[in-house]
């Protein structure tokens, strides 16, 4: 008989404890603990992690970048940096009905047709349910496995027997070991599934995708200990309302964790974005006043984007900031410049911004280009369409150079843009054959004349 020990553990953290406590003091989370009860270590489930093998030099040890499964859809592989490495153990989150589901779907195909069998494990739907999907996505792979189970050791006996080139756990939440007494998605059955799951597919050397569902503060429910045992991890952002969805890294031990991929959600699933900066600029209206096309760099990709300003007169003398797409404490500390440097008089006017399209930045690359919509919009003086904006802007009002100016720029030109206000220390060392009027700025008084 398996000899167990009752303990109290942190829904959010993870953090255990010998008796129940009403906050955490790991994450100052309050009611956040449950009862779990651990089986001992000597009759613990779990495997071991690989057979006994000696220590090697590193220069030894040959490994390449064409190791690599290329799934066919671009903007997944751009995000995990080149591709799935075998062996390796993903993570996906995102809100309910983002599309989680749906691109696993798309990459279990598009990869079962180029390299062979993928076990698609569903946890909570079943096979037919599936099959729907897969019908309206039109995934007629026969090399696609579909199962429908939630006991781990059911799932590792059909890896073994498939030995298959990826599988997908839909969900992580829903899988749980028969040797822990804890319910499905309790943070003992998250945290020692997932850990089971990184031993398979390091031992067996197939990658594993693994889909976990997000709190409300939209972080990854489970123990925060999980997002340490992948190697990876992505996220699903995107509004219901809008159409696009951004896939972003925030986690990779194989590529950047810059990187982003940018998805249309339609009715046969979801589509690649191949040109998103002409995407997300091609509504805009000209000739209205705070509107600007600011550039931001996400991984090693220059986006166009538009952002908008709009600055009214408070309604009951209480003004207000409210940002979409931007940190809105960066949005009052560019108005406090804006008012000090500047002169601005905007402290009795509700100042309202947003970026188009549902993107969310948060490099200081745009700062310059948030600082003229503003402006703009209180002067209600139109920018000139054909412009994009680029700098960082410091307490003192002085415009600071920012990193690949030239990518910047040459995305600038590619869209027909003729003219680009940046940073005038960005010009030294700077080639660039395009034809496009540059405009070096070092302060905001600078970029006002030039603009306004």
């Amino acid at each position: 008989m398996a000899k167990e020990s009752r303990q109290f553990a942190c829904q959010e953290c993870g953090h255990s404890s010998i008796r129940w406590l009403g906050r955490c003091p790991e994450c100052d989370k309050w009611n956040t603990f449950v009862e779990e009860i651990e089986v001992a270590a000597s009759m613990h489930p779990r495997l071991a992690a690989q057979p006994a093998s000696d220590p090697a030099p590193i220069t030894r040890i040959s490994a390449s970048e064409s190791d690599r499964q290329l799934t066919g859809i671009d903007e997944f592989d751009r995000v995990l940096g080149g591709g799935i490495v075998p062996g390796s153990v993903v993570l996906i989150g995102g809100d309910p009905g983002i599309g989680k589901s749906t691109i696993l779907l798309q990459v279990s195909d598009a990869l079962s047709r180029a390299y062979g069998g993928v076990l698609y494990v569903s946890g909570e739907e079943s096979v037919a349910q599936t099959k729907l999907r897969a019908n309206r996505l039109g995934v007629t792979s026969d090399l696609l496995y579909v199962l429908c189970e939630n006991n781990l050791e059911q799932i590792e006996s059909h890896i073994t027997q498939l030995n298959p080139r990826m599988v997908v756990i839909d969900s992580i939440q829903a899988v749980y070991l028969p040797g822990l007494q804890s319910a499905p998605g309790s943070v003992a059955q998250v945290r020692e599934s997932a850990a089971q799951l990184s031993v398979i597919a390091k031992s067996k050397n197939i990658p594993i995708i693994l889909v976990g569902h997000v709190t409300k503060e939209g972080s990854l429910a489970g123990p925060r200990v999980l997002e340490h045992m992948v190697d990876t991890v992505l996220y699903f952002e995107g509004e219901k309302q809008h159409i696009y969805r951004i896939l972003r890294s925030v986690k990779n031990r194989f590529g950047s964790t810059n990187e982003i991929g940018i998805f249309e959600m339609l009715g046969r699933g979801l589509v690649e974005v191949k040109n998103p900066s002409e995407l997300f600029i091609s509504e805009r209206q000209e000739n209205t006043s705070g509107s600007v096309v600011v550039s931001s760099i996400e991984g090693t990709r220059p986006l166009l984007l538009e952002f908008q300003a709009l600055v009214s007169p408070a309604n009951f003398g209480f003004p207000r900031n409210t940002a979409a797409g931007v940190d809105r404490q960066r949005i009052a500390l560019l108005i406090a410049v804006l008012q000090k440097r500047i002169g601005l008089d905007i402290g009795d006017s509700d100042v309202f911004v947003n970026i188009t399209g549902g993107m969310r930045v948060d490099e200081p690359g745009i700062d310059l280009g948030a600082a003229i919509a503003i402006t703009s919009s209180h002067r209600d003086i139109a920018i000139d369409p054909r412009t994009v904006v680029i700098g960082e802007v410091g307490l003192g009002g002085e415009v600071r150079a920012v990193a690949h100016i030239e990518k910047r720029l040459l995305e600038t030109a590619k869209l027909g843009f003729n003219r680009a206000v940046f940073p005038e220390s960005n010009r030294k060392g700077l080639e660039l054959k395009e034809d496009i009027e540059l405009v070096g700025v070092k302060d905001l008084y600078g970029a006002l004349s030039a603009l306004l």
